[in-house]
């Protein structure tokens, strides 16, 4: 018998939504538009973690193009995908988790990994060469989301009061790390069995997602209901990975997310994420540490907490959770 998977909370609401963003307004020659999206971001930080971003400088064509391009790459035939196949001694390449033992409950997806920096571990054999220019998409595509994630961290270290540069210089500088993971969803005929991926927090720095426009699967926790996101027409989404709740002191949140699956239609994402390099030490900014606000995680490198992860398996937002230190 195949046992339903324990999902809690148990209450889903299509009610509400995370904000939607509009960062044209970063660039505004007004400066009370320049505070009022600031602020926007901050609020979003601070109570979702979770939040949509338009005219965000990444061309909706090169958007479209990255989507269909891994879209037609997971519908090539098997053999041709086990060409990429990662193995247990890495994560980089492609693997599926579909086809399980009898009786297993696992994420009903296949993905793609790969590496984008820092740049010595970009390995394009490593990259498909299937369809064609898929390269070329996916090498122009992750270079507009290093500029984007290099925006974003100059307004999230402002808005906390920090220099721009504070979470690229904790992150690395130019040794940051950036990674893309490409999911597909097939239609799953017993979407009530199984998940496309369990609730978990990113445990890295910052995750730009480019959903699929047409089948809505993110679903974010607010409390105790899962928030199902409905993406906006060439949107990213943004959340904040457990690095930066860890540096801004708990100021942001990076907050526990799932995806469903759909009986009818498949579905397409990219997962942009932008960490920490993995031998730098990553704790509270000291400037946001104070007698009254002591510091709340132990300092740890991100390869540290990558290995706790896997010693003590991802369970939902228990593993940032669990370093805090009690006040």
């Amino acid at each position: 018998m195949i046992e339903r998977p324990v999902v809690e909370p148990i209450d889903v609401t299509e009610d509400v939504d995370i904000p939607l963003i509009d960062l044209a307004g970063l660039f505004s020659s007004d400066p009370d538009t320049v505070r009022v999206t600031k602020n926007q971001v901050s609020e979003a930080c601070q109570v979702w973690g979770f939040f949509q971003v338009v005219n965000h400088g990444v061309e909706p064509d090169l958007m479209d193009q990255a989507r269909q391009t891994w879209r037609d790459f997971f519908h090539l035939p098997m053999e041709n995908k086990q060409k990429y196949g990662n193995s247990p001694r890495t994560y980089e390449g492609y693997g599926s988790r579909l086809g399980v033992e009898k009786g297993a409950i696992l994420d009903w997806s296949d993905y793609y990994f790969l590496h984008y920096l820092p740049p010595a571990l970009k390995d394009y054999s490593k990259w498909p060469d299937q369809p064609p220019h898929h390269r070329e998409i996916v090498d122009k595509y992750l270079n507009e989301l290093v500029k984007l994630s290099g925006r974003l961290t100059k307004v999230l270290s402002s808005n906390l009061g920090l220099e721009e540069d504070y979470l690229q210089k904790a992150f690395g500088g130019d040794d940051v790390g950036a990674c893309l993971r490409a999911n597909f969803y097939p239609k799953c005929p017993q979407p009530d069995l199984t998940l496309g991926l369990s609730p978990h927090s990113d445990p890295g720095g910052m995750a730009i997602l480019l959903p699929d426009n047409d089948v809505p699967g993110l679903q974010v926790r607010k409390g105790n209901k899962w928030i199902t996101v409905k993406p906006a027409p060439h949107a990213f989404i943004v959340n904040m990975g457990d690095q930066i709740q860890v540096i801004s002191n708990a100021r942001y949140k990076s907050v526990e997310h799932r995806v469903i699956v759909n009986p009818n239609m498949e579905r397409v994402s990219l997962a942009f994420l932008y960490n920490p390099r993995g031998d730098l030490v990553i704790e509270p900014a000291k400037e946001l540490v104070t007698r009254e606000d002591p510091p709340l995680y132990p300092s740890m490198t991100f390869n540290e907490y990558r290995l706790y992860i896997r010693l003590n398996g991802p369970r939902g937002k228990s593993q940032v959770e669990s370093l805090k230190s009690p006040r």
